[in-house]
């Protein structure tokens, strides 16, 4: 396998830059750009151990001064002999060290293949590979942390279970079959029910939690509705922290949607902004006022935001078509420091339009900030962080969520038709299909694994 090598530091001046190389022979390689202030070689090294010296370009000049250190395999992140250089984090150095690197005989990295190779080489699975990047993603620190336990096999751990139970009935029944002259005991229907509702259950409290690890991974996407003027503009930009939409007096100013990412309770929202909702005949404010429908129907939160100080029946029918959408909603009084806020409510209730009440009532000001933090309880409450001891344990992503989904239904049909009193054979071609998609999403492959449990548990062929 070749030697390869990359920069895994941004491409920004920094105060510290790494380079990374791995692969076979690769001590060796990486001393030919590197002189210990010790006089040893680097393969001569104490591993896991930082090391000063120089950092020599292709013709052998010092380039820098710096820290190596060697990773020796199988224990390192590849599973291979790993290295890496510490060096200041100039670009200009980093890359002179790559070239110089190159000129060695190594490689340019293919983007990903470390955590590949470590894939691979069976120091992660699919499930721990994928942590990787969720946690170079992540945005928010709930995130970081359930990544940081799917990293450390948080996932693999739940569906360890589940795999060991299918392949349990499944080995059995093939054992049986396939060596009848063995001592083997039979395979109960009542053992593969057993196995079967267990691996359901498990599975069933997997797929439960699809919707927190969405939340954790991307967010969730929360529009911000209202008449022109309510002040959506005025709780973007103090939900933002900063000036990032137009804010006048004058009606209208918002005609296109303004996007941004933020911080609410913990909770990462991708708000967007959106044009005032009313009549209009100016056909620029229609498209305007289209696109902030659209925004509402395929948001997972609509925050309806009414100004307090002068709230209309036009308000309560907004509201009203704002109730109907299939996401939660909270309904916000703008402008508190202008009006007493939720007293309105009572008004609006009046008009005698139907509307489906809101998750929350929220009075706030964006100018003082008052009650900003009812509007972050009320977003925690609505999209929870979960019992930390689930940490690791999310699907965060659609292919493990459609990879859950695929075995689920495949032990539903394993089930029904143990019920329907169909052969074992039958049934368990459901549960090997389970199997596979399980097998998918962790990277493990199910009919090795089928065999190999046959030989190791009954001793075949002894």
């Amino acid at each position: 396998m070749d030697v390869i090598a990359a920069i895994a530091t941004g491409g920004a001046p920094t105060a510290i830059g790494i380079v990374r190389v791995s692969g076979p022979g690769c001590f060796s390689l990486c001393g030919r750009v590197f002189r210990a202030a010790n006089g040893r070689t680097l393969e001569e090294q104490e591993p896991r151990r930082m090391v000063l010296g120089d950092v020599l370009d292709e013709q052998g000049r010092r380039l820098d001064q710096g820290l190596a250190v060697c990773f020796p395999g199988p224990g390192s992140f590849t599973g291979e002999d790993c290295a890496e250089f510490h060096c200041h984090g100039s670009p200009v150095v980093l890359r002179e060290l790559l070239c110089a690197l190159f000129a060695a005989g190594a490689r340019q990295a293919r983007a990903g293949e470390f955590t590949r190779r470590a894939f691979l080489n069976g120091r992660l699975d699919l499930t721990e590979a994928e942590a990787v990047i969720d946690l170079i993603d992540a945005q928010t620190a709930t995130a970081a942390r359930n990544a940081a336990a799917q990293l450390e096999g948080g996932l693999r751990r739940v569906l360890e279970p589940i795999q060991e139970s299918l392949l349990e009935i499944t080995s059995r029944f093939y054992a049986v079959v396939d060596y009848p002259d063995e001592d083997i005991e039979d395979i109960h229907p009542e053992e593969i029910s057993t196995a079967l509702q267990s691996a359901g259950a498990a599975l069933d409290r997997l797929l439960d939690g699809c919707r927190r690890g969405r939340v954790l991974k991307s967010g969730v996407r929360a529009a911000i509705i209202g008449r022109p003027n309510a002040g959506k503009s005025s709780l973007l930009n103090a939900l933002a922290g900063c000036d990032r939409a137009i804010v006048t007096d004058i009606p209208g100013t918002t005609r296109d949607t303004v996007e941004e990412s933020v911080l609410c309770g913990g909770v990462l929202l991708r708000l967007a902004d959106t044009a005032g909702i009313h009549d209009t005949q100016d056909p620029v404010e229609r498209l305007g006022v289209d696109r902030s429908r659209r925004a509402m129907a395929a948001a997972d939160l609509v925050l309806a935001v009414v100004d307090g100080s002068d709230t209309t029946k036009e308000d309560t029918r907004l509201m009203a078509e704002v109730s109907r959408c299939e996401s939660p909603w909270i309904l916000i009084f703008s402008k508190k420091d202008l009006c007493p806020g939720p007293a309105c409510v009572t008004a609006m209730d009046s008009t005698g339009a139907p509307m489906a009440p809101p998750a929350s009532v929220v009075a706030l000001s964006s100018v003082t900030g008052e009650g900003l933090s009812d509007l972050e309880n009320a977003v925690a409450a609505l999209f929870p962080a979960g019992d930390p001891g689930e940490a690791g344990s999310l699907l965060t992503d659609q292919r493990q969520e459609e990879a859950a989904g695929r075995a689920r239904a495949a032990v539903g049909r394993a089930m029904a038709a143990l019920a329907g009193g169909l052969t074992p054979d039958a049934v368990l071609t459901d549960a090997e299909e389970a199997l596979d998609a399980l097998g998918e999403l962790t990277g493990r492959t199910a009919r090795e694994e089928i065999v190999s449990r046959i030989f190791s548990r009954f001793c075949v062929g002894k």
